[in-house]
């Protein structure tokens, strides 16, 4: 009988391990087909995980030696909250005729460039990109922009139903998670798990959107101060791709200097949008950025690399601003099985985990 434990104790590693497999290929599936309905619910945790946030900070605010109100605190939280959105609605919404009445005035300004580009590497270079330029239909990709738009509100319009809901269960949950374990081992257990997660992602949002914000209006600044047009369109764009981790803030200068160097004559104002931009970035991104985070963050930079790669290609854009507070869930909650705390070691940065299994 004692010869026989290994092998059965080998056969039960096996059984998890494959029905583990088979979890999250069904998963996986689930998550690609089910996006429709699952992205928007994240979206709304996410933002209800901000408000939550927000409104807890507003709470540890003393007014004549006394705690605010909880419900002073929530109505604060939500009106700042509706006010940020709706300021960065006003701003999209002005801009966007403005926009498509500048794209002439752009194109013809790109064609010199190309023109400039074109006279420096020959003629047979030049052929390949007359024809590259003769395909791209820049009306297609408008009118793709505008209904990814459009299917971004009916999302919005989703998700602000979703909050309500949220904010309702918000007390009551935790309750019925505990009276949902027959165990109540298990049910202290996953207690922690939830506010160890909870913890963490709402640390994460609380610094990244404060990060966020610093990087567009600094940004906005030195936009301002070259005369980029649509400067607020811009911000509130780069506002956005600094929650995508490691290509976000590339992209967001990318662009902002593409937009210089094609709005201007001269190359001044582009080395200055590409050379601030850049710096701010950098600055805000690697030097103020990871003591803020501290090691909430816990994850190594490949995993961050290879989680927006993921979800990126499994969510879309959705996906990659999504991809840090899903894998940093995951990294939780594998740390708390005893057969899978490998995994979140791994995925760990420094390989230290906060779940202490007993």
């Amino acid at each position: 009988m004692e010869d026989a434990e290994p092998g059965i104790s080998k056969i039960g590693k096996l059984a998890f391990w494959r029905d583990l497999l088979l979890v999250v290929s069904i998963t996986i599936a689930g998550l690609y087909y089910a996006q429709g309905f699952l992205i928007p619910l994240a979206l709304a945790l996410l933002l209800f995980i901000l408000l939550t946030a927000l409104i807890d900070r507003i709470a540890q605010i003393a007014i004549g030696g006394k705690s605010m109100p909880v419900w002073l605190a929530h109505i604060l939280g939500i009106l700042v909250i509706v006010i940020g959105f709706a300021g960065v609605f006003s701003i999209l919404s002005i801009q966007a005729s403005e926009v498509a009445a500048a794209i002439p005035r752009y194109t013809d300004r790109f064609t010199k460039i190309l023109a400039t580009i074109v006279a420096t590497i020959g003629d047979e270079n030049a052929v390949a990109i007359k024809n590259m330029m003769a395909n791209l239909n820049v009306s297609s990709y408008a009118a793709k922009t505008l209904g990814s738009a459009g299917a971004a509100f009916s999302s919005f319009m989703l998700i602000a139903l979703y909050i309500p809901f949220l904010m309702l269960e918000r007390s009551p949950m935790r309750k019925k998670m505990q009276l949902a374990v027959h165990d109540s081992s298990v049910g202290e257990r996953l207690d922690t798990v939830l506010i160890s997660i909870t913890s963490g992602i709402q640390h994460y949002i609380e610094i990244k959107t404060a990060v966020s914000v610093l990087t567009g209006v600094l940004t906005y600044a030195i936009m301002r101060a070259v005369g980029l047009d649509f400067a607020e369109t811009w911000a509130i764009m780069i506002f956005m791709l600094n929650f995508i981790p490691t290509i976000g803030s590339i992209f967001a200068v990318v662009v902002i200097s593409i937009v210089a160097l094609v709005q201007f004559e001269t190359y001044t104002p582009f080395l200055i949008v590409a050379i601030g931009g850049g710096l701010v970035q950098f600055v805000v991104g690697s030097v103020l950025e990871p003591p803020l985070m501290g090691k909430s963050l816990n994850l190594s930079p490949m995993m961050v690399l290879i989680a927006l790669t993921f979800w990126g290609s499994l969510w879309g854009l959705s996906g990659a601003f999504l991809s840090v507070p899903i894998t940093v869930c995951v990294l939780i909650f594998l740390s708390n099985i005893t057969n899978t705390r490998w995994i979140a070691v791994l995925m760990s940065g420094d390989g230290k985990l906060s779940a202490d299994i007993k």
